[in-house]
């Protein structure tokens, strides 16, 4: 890994960051439109990736590790947005 890639791969984790706060904050989540919540997960399970990827360095590890962990990732991701969209329903 170049130090550059993980220069441009932190700064993308400060943009996520800082628009997951932009659009925590913007009342954007409240109830009624609640459509940024999914963008929010998203943008959470992107942070995990490249977190899992490249600062963990597990992009060149075996293939079953970046599955394991990934999938780790994704499922866990899932279940709190489906918790979420469950507990908005009722």
């Amino acid at each position: 890994m170049t130090p550059r890639h993980i220069n441009t791969v932190w700064a993308a984790l400060l943009a996520a960051t800082a628009i997951t706060w932009a659009l925590g904050d913007s009342g954007l989540t409240d109830p009624a439109t609640a459509w940024a919540v999914p963008l929010i997960f998203a943008l959470a399970a992107l942070k995990g990736g490249w977190v899992v990827l490249d600062f963990m360095e597990l992009r060149r590890a075996p293939r079953l590790w970046r599955w394991l962990l990934l999938g780790w990732l994704g499922t866990v991701v899932c279940l709190i947005v489906l918790l979420w969209a469950i507990e908005r329903v009722s």
